[in-house]
């Protein structure tokens, strides 16, 4: 992380209470995360974390707390509101348009904030979807698919990156690239939380790991600490 980013603080979340219908999911979620920092949300399945990236955006049925942007409290705005003040959100799911070609799918999207990356500054971060910009979403490997959800966010402007699980079923090619696709948003000043089930990728890009349980934060880990740790991880996460 760059040493004039340490201390600026661009997201904080303080006691973060979620719902999807009757469900009380989150149960008092707190974390900051600082500008051009990498910190990821850890934790087993069902301990809340996809949930929490949810809601910084809105996108649970009720959620109480605060949730600062940039300074702003955004827990009232709705997700496109949230959306504009930069903050861009990877899904679990992709959600690319399957129809449409690998171009059709990267113009498409609106600006929600300046300094968004070019189309040609995408190809080049991404030479796979260089070669199939004319190919179908749906004739794209889950690699691929995973490459260009990625580039849509960062076509976006958005500064703020919230990545769900993004090496989820890829091959260890794939996940070393977006290792290294990861690497490079972060010298560029990018803010990113990631959620992330594969440790050994994560662990090498992070400053930080917040571990999650039952819908609170149980312990966070800087990556100076993390070998005086990994008893408390295995325990906790299994890796």
């Amino acid at each position: 992380m760059p040493p004039d980013h340490a201390q600026t603080e661009i997201l904080r979340v303080t006691n973060l209470h979620a719902f999807y219908g009757e469900s009380h999911v989150l149960h008092g979620v707190d974390m900051t995360v600082n500008r051009g920092e990498l910190v990821t949300l850890l934790g087993r399945n069902g301990a809340g974390r996809t949930t929490t990236l949810k809601a910084m955006l809105g996108l649970v049925s009720k959620r109480t707390g605060s949730i600062s942007v940039n300074g702003r409290e955004v827990i009232g705005l709705p997700p496109h509101k949230v959306a504009h003040l930069g903050v861009g959100y990877c899904p679990e799911e992709r959600g690319i348009f399957s129809t449409l070609s690998v171009e059709e799918n990267l113009l498409l999207l609106p600006k929600v904030s300046s300094g968004g990356m070019t189309v040609a500054e995408i190809y080049e971060m991404f030479p796979n979807l260089l070669e199939r910009r004319k190919s179908q979403g749906t004739r794209l490997s889950g690699g691929e698919q995973q490459m260009l959800a990625l580039a849509r966010i960062l076509l976006t402007g958005a500064q703020i990156l919230l990545l769900d699980e993004i090496t989820e079923g890829l091959a260890p090619v794939i996940v070393q690239l977006l290792g290294r696709v990861i690497a490079r948003l972060k010298e560029r000043g990018y803010t990113i939380v990631l959620v992330e089930q594969n440790f050994r990728f994560a662990a090498p890009l992070a400053d930080r790991h917040y571990v999650m349980s039952h819908g609170r934060i149980s312990e966070m880990i800087r990556k100076e600490e993390l070998a005086s740790k990994m008893d408390t991880l295995h325990e906790q996460l299994g890796v």
